[in-house]
């Protein structure tokens, strides 16, 4: 069986000592979670599954619909013998929700959160001379109120604009080989004014860490220092400026060493800022051409049916004129940011909090360490610009949500990473904020227009005033549009306000709705709903399939118009 996603997971922390674990896992339901009781793990499993495609997508073999409360994966595995001098680590990219691991019927850990990597040194369990069982026990209640499931449908069908759900395992697994001493983790801090590059490092062990960076196979840099704690920092001045601009990545590549261990990486030279009411890409002022992006796919759900899936949806995004999108309701893959940072794109993380009962205390606990997981692992991403850990956070069963999580996780996120503005939730219900955005899915462009123009005058129009308030924030529309386009009208679908009858009346709401908010002087950005259509709801430029609706010309036109905002003083 060809291994599916075979690429490597993890570029900015790339070895040359693992091992992809994608391919055919045994598989089997546990309905009444007893497997840990009944020491399921030490048997065979009924079912086959292809890993990293979640039971509930047809990539993975299973194509089951229904809830899954509870699933059990098993592998036997092999690694080289030389990895017995060292460190031995099992990494997933993601398992939603809680997952616990077992390494020859030795249970190794829990991992809760269905969105961020984790890793465990299984150094000690592992027998390098033979065959070991891996297995993987995960948990998942989407309608507990207790953990994020972004746009997982809550009922059994999909409804308006909530979609099949992911259990279990649905990103790469995979081993990997590092000496005694090696790197725990880097943080890059680039300074494109100077020229520049700090890293912050974390490693195992005393000796020296050296580093190299190198711009299309020239060297740029290169620096050590003596490692005598945990923690160290090294300065590297580059010999010429590439910076990271919007369709060019410019990446330098970066290679660390620290005793045995060589770790291939790479990071962009760009500098971010909120400066007045806009928004700036090394010091010039630069419109936010953003799209909704949900990263579904009709055969793979949450994962990406390839490397080349992950590329096609920046490539349809820029091909429509747009520079960037909101990453909505899940933590994308690295991969997917690489490719972002390769290309020039910029981006906004986000957290899948929908489900979370934020009038619950008890969120914070199941939320937060989550996110700090997110911040940690992409905080490098140059085409990361910003963070967004929540999205409409609407009352839950009648109760409003506690505004003190929000301004903790807030707090939190800028404490991690002071670099890049936070958005403490999108459109709704604003409390602590570098950022003031709203949606509004208005399909009346004169309507439109009059609404957002008396933002000229510093009046924001909120539908939502009584719960939050404008204090002069920059601001962008980070939802709007949302028309409903059915390619097929025979099928029910779902969309925003009222379909246009025609191509060309689309083409009129697009341009009108875009140009209001293009020539605002004010507004720093906007984001259309959506890229393509999801499942049964049908408003995105494409369809699900990526294919196109329309004669891209004019959405491109309308959307590269020179924003106010950017034209010369």
């Amino acid at each position: 069986m060809e291994i599916p996603r075979k690429e490597h997971p993890q570029p900015q922390m790339e070895r040359k000592d693992w091992i992809n674990l994608n391919g055919e896992w045994e598989f089997e339901e546990d309905p009444g979670c007893s497997g840990e009781e009944r020491k399921i793990y030490e048997k065979p499993f009924s079912q086959k599954i292809c890993v990293p495609f979640c039971p509930e997508s047809e990539l993975s073999g299973i194509g089951k619909k229904d809830f899954m409360n509870c699933v059990w994966y098993r592998k036997t595995v092999k690694t080289p013998e030389h990895w017995n001098t060292g460190h031995i680590f099992l990494h997933f990219g993601a398992v939603d929700y809680q997952a616990d691991v077992y390494v020859n019927h030795i249970h190794m850990g829990t991992h809760c959160g269905g969105y961020t990597s984790f890793c465990m040194d299984v150094t000690q369990q592992w027998n390098t001379d033979g065959e070991n069982i891996i297995a993987v026990c995960a948990k998942d209640d989407v309608r507990c109120g207790l953990q994020p499931k972004g746009k997982q449908s809550s009922l059994f069908f999909s409804h308006a604009c909530d979609y099949t759900r992911t259990t279990g395992i649905w990103q790469t697994v995979w081993m990997e080989y590092v000496p005694k001493q090696y790197i725990k983790s880097v943080k890059y801090y680039p300074d494109a004014e100077n020229g520049t590059l700090l890293i912050q490092a974390k490693v195992e062990g005393e000796g020296v860490l050296k580093a190299e960076a190198f711009y299309q196979g020239k060297p740029m840099a290169t620096g050590s220092v003596i490692c005598k704690k945990e923690m160290v920092s090294l300065t590297l001045p580059l010999e010429e400026k590439h910076l990271w601009e919007l369709g060019e990545g410019n990446l330098y590549d970066l290679v660390l060493q620290f005793g045995e261990d060589e770790v291939n990486s790479y990071f962009g030279l760009r500098d971010i800022a909120l400066k007045g009411m806009h928004f700036q890409l090394n010091g010039r002022t630069v419109f936010q051409r953003l799209v909704l992006d949900q990263g579904f796919y009709p055969d793979g759900i949450y994962t990406a049916p390839s490397d080349e899936a992950l590329i096609r949806d920046i490539q349809i995004s820029m091909d429509a004129g747009f520079n960037g999108a909101r990453l909505h309701q899940k933590i994308f893959e690295p991969r997917f940011l690489y490719h972002c940072d390769r290309m020039g794109y910029m981006v906004w993380g986000e957290h899948a909090n929908w489900g979370l009962d934020l009038s619950n205390a008890k969120t914070l606990g199941t939320f937060l360490p989550e996110w700090i997981e997110a911040l940690e692992r992409d905080f490098n991403h140059p085409s990361i610009i910003g963070w967004c850990p929540f999205n409409e956070t609407w009352d839950f069963e009648g109760r409003r949500q506690w505004d003190r999580i929000l301004e903790t996780v807030y707090d939190a996120t800028k404490a991690i990473d002071p670099t890049r503005p936070c958005i403490d939730t999108s459109g709704n219900f604003h409390v602590k904020t570098d950022i003031f955005d709203v949606h509004d899915y208005e399909q009346d462009p004169k309507i439109w227009k009059e609404r957002y123009d008396k933002f000229r005058d510093g009046v924001l129009e909120d539908r939502l005033y009584e719960r939050q308030t404008y204090r002069g924030e920059p601001s962008f529309v980070s939802e709007y549009g949302g028309i409903k386009w059915d390619v097929d009208q025979t099928i029910a679908s779902w969309g925003y306000g009222n379909a246009p009858k025609t191509e060309e009346e689309y083409m009129q709401r697009y341009e009108g709705l875009t140009a209001a908010l293009l020539d605002n002087e004010r507004f720093m950005g906007f984001c259309y709903t959506q890229l393509y259509d999801v499942e049964q709801e049908k408003n995105g430029i494409y369809t699900y399939e990526r294919k196109r609706k329309f004669d891209l010309r004019r959405i491109r036109e309308a959307n590269k118009r020179k924003a106010a905002c950017e034209k010369e003083m």
